[in-house]
């Protein structure tokens, strides 16, 4: 599904990642790794076309590089905040990529859009304001606007930043769906290890010094990493000083 190919990303000239080489493969919960300040979202900026890679390519099947303008977007984001319209209801939010990409009468964008509520469990919150929601109702939401074209592929971005423990696992739950009943293929950046251990299928790990990747894997292999970087996220423990 996503082809990552020697690729260098940061700005200015200033890499925050270097000569990253990675695949997804279609129909799998694959997930960006490592702590804070290591490029997770940085890279997830470039794989979703915001911003052009210093050096190397990203190809997604069938369509080339990544664009967010231009045209018809292909795949599904959802901002680590939700982005949504504050002036616009929740509904509104998540008929909007119909009413600019299709031509489907209107009560046919409502339906749509009501039915992705519906598959996030939103369906009765449809004429609220994103500022009457939870920060779980928010994220479940972007998730509802992000799917509105019916994607393949989806971004999502720290989708459990800053929930409880009950609600990062109903969010778990509706990749898993999304992935495995609606065969979507989802890219997510996260430090949920709950998430990471529950649901994840494969995974790349950055690290922030030596601006790459060091480990790539399941969750179980990761688990097993003699990589003291990988040892210590998984571990959540302090890197030891000292050479791998």
């Amino acid at each position: 599904m996503i082809t990552v190919k020697d690729l260098t990303v940061g700005w200015s000239g200033n890499p925050v990642l270097e000569h990253a080489s990675f695949e997804v493969e279609g129909g799998e919960i694959f997930a960006i790794l490592g702590r804070s300040g290591s490029g997770k979202s940085t890279l997830f900026r470039f794989l979703v076309g915001l911003e052009e890679p210093l050096a190397g390519s990203i190809e997604l099947r069938g369509v080339g590089a990544p664009r967010l303008v231009g045209g018809k977007p292909t795949f599904g984001v959802m901002f680590q905040g939700g982005a949504l319209f504050g002036d616009m209801t929740v509904g509104e939010n998540v008929a909007l990529p119909l009413e600019i990409w299709t031509q489907l009468p209107r009560q046919a964008v409502l339906a749509i859009a009501r039915g992705k509520l519906r598959l996030v469990g939103l369906e009765a919150a449809k004429d609220k304001l994103p500022s009457d929601l939870s920060g779980g109702m928010l994220k479940r939401a972007a998730i509802a606007r992000a799917m509105a074209l019916e994607p393949s592929l989806l971004f999502l971005d720290e989708p459990s930043s800053g929930l409880d423990p009950v609600t990062s696992a109903e969010l778990d739950a509706l990749m898993v769906t999304l992935c495995r009943s609606l065969g979507v293929t989802v890219v997510v950046v996260t430090h949920d290890l709950g998430s990471i251990l529950g649901i994840v299928d494969r995974a790349i790990v950055l690290d922030r010094a030596e601006k790459r990747i060091v480990a790539t894997g399941s969750p179980a292999e990761l688990q097993k990493s003699q990589d003291r970087r990988v040892h210590a996220f998984f571990s959540r423990t302090v890197e030891p000083s000292g050479k791998s």
